[in-house]
């Protein structure tokens, strides 16, 4: 059987930079999606937090400058030394490390809110990722995903990933928005549900 740590180790990703793209569209959806993340985030009165597949550490970042005590892990090395990098240019210690989401445990990463923004889109195994989860929200967890077939519909629009009917690479899982709460809420309180086109934000509460 295959390590759960490795389930999602060799699965290409998106490396599109949307943080710093200059396409006026994108930023247009992306101040979408960072809006809707600002009042989430804010509406549960947490000043401390972890993210789960933090990748160039943006948006912990984005909290941190808002006085928030952030934490985070990443698969891969090269966006945790660039999350690291971002520590060192605001003169703080280094707040991220490279750990699978598999390998999480509540004496490392538990904390009051636990943010994992487009990531269970790439994960194989959604029930596991989900378990861990539920273990770290102590006891908001705010969470993202493509909203589907929006996604889809809007890369076979600009001429992307034709030949695989506008499917992102690495994207395994795809959920609208009504799935996606359908899920999550076998195992958390739904707090607020945000659609930023292109994709689905939920908060949820780990109460259950």
């Amino acid at each position: 059987m295959q390590n759960q740590s490795n389930l999602y180790e060799n699965v290409p990703g998106n490396y599109y930079d949307k943080y710093n793209t200059k396409n006026p569209i994108s930023r247009y959806l992306m101040q979408g999606f960072l809006t809707a993340f600002d009042e989430l985030t804010a509406r549960t009165g947490a000043k401390r937090s972890y993210e789960v597949g933090c990748g160039e550490g943006h948006l912990s970042m984005r909290l941190h400058d808002r006085g928030w005590q952030v934490r985070g892990s990443d698969l891969e090395d090269v966006s945790v030394a660039e999350a690291n990098e971002q520590c060192v240019q605001r003169n703080i210690d280094p707040r991220f490390q490279t750990v699978s989401l598999f390998d999480l445990t509540t004496q490392d990463a538990a904390e009051e809110l636990v943010i994992c923004c487009e990531v269970l889109e790439h994960v194989p195994d959604t029930a596991k990722a989900i378990s861990v989860l539920k273990s770290l929200a102590s006891p908001y967890l705010l969470v993202s995903v493509p909203r589907e077939p929006i996604w889809r519909i809007l890369n076979v629009a600009r001429g992307k990933y034709l030949k695989d009917l506008g499917n992102t690479p690495g994207h395994i899982q795809h959920w609208s928005s009504a799935s996606f709460v359908s899920m999550l809420k076998s195992s958390f309180t739904i707090v607020e549900v945000r659609k930023p086109l292109p994709w689905t934000m939920i908060l949820c509460r780990n109460d259950k």
